[in-house]
């Protein structure tokens, strides 16, 4: 009896660390995939020859990478905390105008601001630490520097309105911060504060991706696609362990049930708060990563439809899924700017074919999301995760399953 109990207690002991080797090795996995994607990067920037292959690739990759941060922080605020907002668009756009304004070189000022007698703020933050440590570092460093500013302020921004917003709830709270983005967009393009946001003008000669290059020696190495990847895969990293820490599974009880979670103890302004500013700031820095890409910014580009765009990146993926939300973005974009942009040429290679005109790729990619929308009710990936080890243990038990079988058919014809 005694051997029998000491049997049945080490079982789960054996399941257990056998569990814990295959999240190690799904870890270690995941670890190597990301080292060999930012070689494959590196190469891309460095050594391999633009061809019309690259010159399509290199500007979804960006794109790619900027949109998924972008998901996943609205995914934070509508999938984990249950806070249906449309205020995306608006912190974008103050995290790119806040980015813009502090990396415009002093000698550019006049050209840029010229209606407002070379604007307000003359100070460059890039051109001053590269002063200090060399154009190449601080360019990259000062626009970390930048990016992070403008995460900041537009988490200021949404810890102001979030006083009075986050008191409502459902349409109303999405009604409240679509409000707010399209007045910020009013707001910037008013000429009153052309000295600071050039009016309804175009800030331009700012930091750009291209400017991501550090000299070692005569040798000058690029980073223009790294650089996208490396801020939105940091970023994408701190809402993850947000998301599996205490905060974030307080904010997954105020998303299922908020008088439950208010009985537990649980502080629902202040929580509810706390996710609106961390999901602003992240759109911030995703609103300075595509001022980056972009080379120029005007407040009129944010409207209300880039919203809805990251919404609908965020439904496909699956809300409540950050893999799911990368995913998304990625395969939105290619298809958008890449994949279906031989519908608007005309032919198919050398085959004209009549029906095949401008804007036709917009009515195929409106089809396919329809056909998405409809056999994935709840996204790619509904509430799930993408795990190396969890796609590896699926494999081996339909290896085990199929072999089940056949042993077990082997038994029957015998």
């Amino acid at each position: 009896m005694m051997g029998k109990k000491n049997v049945n207690a080490s079982a789960p002991t054996l399941a257990q660390s056998s569990a814990a080797e295959q999240k190690k090795s799904g870890h270690l996995t995941a670890i190597l995939l990301i080292a060999v994607l930012y070689v494959l990067l590196f190469l891309l920037d460095n050594f391999i020859p633009a061809n019309s292959f690259t010159l399509m690739l290199i500007p979804v990759l960006k794109k790619g990478a900027i949109y998924s941060l972008l998901c996943v922080s609205m995914n934070l605020l509508n999938g984990f905390t249950g806070l249906f907002s449309l205020g995306q668009a608006g912190f974008m756009l103050i995290g790119s105008y806040v980015f813009a304004i502090f990396s415009i070189p002093e000698e550019y000022h006049e050209s840029v601001y010229m209606y407002f007698d070379g604007g307000l703020i003359r100070f460059s933050i890039p051109e001053a630490l590269s002063k200090l440590i060399g154009d190449s570092a601080g360019s990259f460093f000062g626009s970390i520097i930048v990016i992070i500013i403008a995460g900041l302020v537009a988490a200021g921004f949404a810890a102001l309105i979030g006083i009075p917003v986050l008191r409502l709830k459902s349409d109303y709270l999405a009604i409240a911060t679509l409000g707010f983005a399209e007045i910020i967009r009013a707001i910037f393009q008013w000429d009153g504060l052309g000295p600071l946001t050039n009016g309804s003008n175009l800030l331009r000669k700012y930091t750009t991706f291209t400017d991501m290059q550090i000299t070692v020696g005569s040798t000058t190495l690029k980073f223009t696609t790294i650089f996208p990847f490396l801020i939105s895969m940091l970023c994408i990293l701190c809402i993850i362990l947000l998301i599996n820490s205490s905060y974030g599974r307080a904010f997954k009880a105020i998303r299922d049930d908020e008088i439950s979670a208010e009985a537990m103890g649980i502080n629902l302004f202040r929580h509810k708060m706390l996710s609106f500013v961390i999901s602003s700031f992240f759109a911030g820095v995703g609103g300075a990563l595509l001022a980056m890409y972009q080379t120029t910014i005007q407040a009129n580009a944010f409207k209300t439809a880039m919203t809805y765009e990251i919404l609908l990146m965020v439904v496909i993926g699956g809300i409540g899924s950050i893999s799911g939300s990368c995913i998304a973005a990625f395969l939105y974009v290619a298809c958008n700017e890449w994949w279906l942009r031989f519908l608007d040429s005309g032919a198919i290679g050398s085959v004209s074919v009549p029906f095949f005109r401008d804007g036709f790729r917009k009515v195929v990619f409106s089809v396919l999301i329809m056909i998405v929308v409809l056999f994935f009710s709840k996204g790619i990936m509904g509430d799930k995760e993408l795990s190396l080890s969890g796609i590896a243990a699926s494999i081996r038990s339909r290896k085990e399953n199929r072999a089940k079988k056949r042993a077990a058919a082997g038994k029957g014809t015998n």
